[in-house]
C-alpha cells in the first residue's frame, strides 16, 4: 500500500477557531478543485473525536484524489471523473463544541471559503445550528454522526444524515434486553436514564423513556445534568437509590469519565449498563478508564471486530493507522469516512459543483453494502434525508477492547452479565 498523506500541505490559519486546509498542495497544483467545509471539535473535551475524524477524511481524500484501486466509491482512478478529474480539498474548522461557533463558521465556509457542501458536526447541538445556515443558503449539509432524531424532522431539504439516530440506537437496546432475557431466563423490570442536557442527551432520554413505556419497563429514575459538570455525586446517589435493572447513560467523553469515577467512588454497580455511544466509544475514554469500564455496553453503527465479515475494514484501518500514529479507526471515524465518501460520490455523480445538482444526486444515492465499511444494507436517503440502510449494533468492553455482542447473528462474543463488581475490576 502506498504511503498516505505525502505531499499534501497542511496549514493552520489563526482565527477565532483554527482553520486547517487539507490538500493545499493539490490546490496549488490543480486548476480545478472541489472545496468541502468540515466542522468538528478539534480542541476541548471531545478533541480526539475531531482529530480522528480529520485523519479519516485524509484517508478518504487519498482514495478519491489518487488511484488507490480499492472497492469503495471513487476508489479507482484519480480525482472526480465526472468533473474532469477535479481534486477534493477540505477546509476544516474547529467549532469547539459550541453551537454559536458552528453557526458562524458555517457561514464563513460558504461565503468566504466557497465550500460547495458542508460536512459535520458530530455534536447534535452544533449540527443543528450549522445546518440551519446551510438550509438558509441552499448548500448541501451531510452529517455522519449526530444522533438527535429531531435533526431529520425539521422539514429541511438540504440536510442528509448517513448514520442511525437515537431512535434506531435506543430501539436496538430494548431489542437486546428482550432477546437477552429469553436467552438467560432473566427479567429486566426497570431502567434508569441519565443524560447530559444538550440536544443529544435530551433527545436520547426522550426516546428511551418512550421505548421503556412501549416495552413495559418501569423508569425508576430519569435524571438530567449540565454537560461538562464537575460533580455527579448527587446524580449517582439517586441512581444508586433507584437500583434499576438496567442503566442507560447518554453523555460525551469528559462526562463519561467523570461518571465512571463517581460510580466507583460511590460503589454504584448496575448489573447492566447500555450507553448511548458518544463518550463511551471515544478511544480516550477506553484508554483512561481501562478495567473500570469493563463490561460496559454501548450502541454503535460500526465495530472493528466485524473485519471477518467486512473485508474492507482491515484495508481501510491500515491506511488510517499510518496517519494516526498507530491508532485504530473507531465508531465516529468510520462513520465520518462513510459519510464523506457518500458526499463526494454524490458530487461526482452530479457532474457539477452547483448546490442543486449535488442535492439532487444525494437524493438519488444508492450505495451498496459491499462498498461500505459499515454493517449496513447500504446508503439510501428517505424524503427526510435519513439513510434507510442503517443497522445499529451493540458492543461490550471486554479485556480493554470493544466486541460486538448484538444482534446475535453478528456477535463475535457472548455478553458478560452481570457487570463485574468494582472489587473484581481492580
Amino acid at each position: 500500500m502506498r504511503k498516505h498523506g505525502r505531499g499534501r500541505g497542511f496549514a493552520v490559519v489563526a482565527a477565532l477557531v483554527g482553520v486547517v486546509l487539507l490538500g493545499a498542495g493539490y490546490a496549488r497544483a490543480q486548476a480545478k478543485e472541489v472545496v468541502i467545509g468540515f466542522l468538528y471539535p478539534m480542541t476541548g473535551p471531545s478533541a480526539q473525536i475531531g482529530i480522528d475524524a480529520l485523519n479519516m477524511i485524509k484517508v478518504a481524500m487519498d482514495i478519491v484524489n489518487n488511484d488507490v484501486n480499492i472497492n469503495l466509491p471513487l476508489g479507482k482512478g484519480a480525482g472526480l471523473p465526472n468533473l474532469g478529474g477535479a481534486k477534493v480539498r477540505v477546509v476544516a474548522v474547529d467549532h469547539q463544541g459550541k453551537p454559536d461557533i458552528g453557526l458562524a463558521e458555517a457561514e464563513r465556509l460558504i461565503t468566504q471559503e466557497k465550500a460547495v457542501a458542508l460536512f459535520g458536526a458530530y455534536m447534535s447541538a452544533v449540527t443543528n445550528t450549522a445546518s440551519q445556515v446551510a438550509e438558509r443558503m441552499g448548500i448541501p449539509f451531510v452529517n455522519a454522526d449526530s444522533s438527535s432524531p429531531a435533526l431529520t424532522e425539521r422539514g429541511f431539504k438540504w440536510f442528509f444524515r448517513t448514520s442511525p439516530h437515537d431512535g434506531h440506537f435506543s430501539e436496538v437496546m430494548f431489542d437486546f434486553m428482550r432477546d437477552f432475557e429469553k436467552n438467560r431466563n432473566l427479567k429486566f423490570k426497570s431502567v434508569a436514564i441519565l443524560n447530559e442536557d444538550t440536544t443529544f442527551g435530551t433527545d436520547s432520554a426522550k426516546v428511551q423513556e418512550a421505548l421503556a413505556q412501549k416495552f413495559g419497563r418501569t423508569v425508576a429514575a430519569k435524571i438530567a445534568f449540565r454537560a461538562g459538570t464537575t460533580s455527579l455525586d448527587a446524580e449517582v446517589g439517586r441512581l444508586k437509590s433507584a437500583n434499576a435493572d438496567v442503566f442507560l447513560p447518554s453523555l460525551y467523553t469528559s462526562d463519561a469519565i467523570l461518571l465512571t469515577r463517581t460510580m466507583r467512588n460511590l460503589d454504584y454497580n448496575p448489573k447492566l449498563l447500555i450507553a448511548q455511544n458518544a463518550g463511551y466509544t471515544d478511544p480516550k475514554f477506553v484508554a483512561e478508564m481501562g478495567k473500570q469500564a469493563e463490561a460496559a455496553i454501548t450502541r454503535a453503527p460500526f465495530a472493528l471486530d466485524l473485519a471477518a465479515k467486512k473485508p474492507l475494514i482491515p484495508v481501510v484501518n491500515e491506511m488510517f493507522k499510518k496517519l494516526s500514529g498507530g491508532r485504530d479507526m473507531a465508531d465516529v471515524s468510520a462513520r465520518a469516512f462513510t459519510g464523506f465518501l457518500t458526499l463526494v460520490d454524490a458530487i461526482n455523480r452530479a457532474g457539477s459543483t452547483e448546490p442543486a445538482a449535488i442535492q439532487k444526486a444525494l437524493r438519488e444515492t444508492n450505495l451498496p453494502a459491499d462498498q461500505l465499511v459499515m454493517p449496513w444494507t447500504g446508503v439510501k436517503f428517505d424524503e427526510k434525508g435519513q439513510n434507510i440502510g442503517v443497522r445499529a449494533i451493540l458492543q461490550q468492553l471486554q479485556g480493554g477492547a470493544y466486541h460486538t455482542v448484538y444482534p446475535f447473528d453478528l456477535a463475535l462474543k457472548e455478553p458478560i452479565y452481570p457487570v463485574p463488581t468494582w472489587s473484581e475490576r481492580k
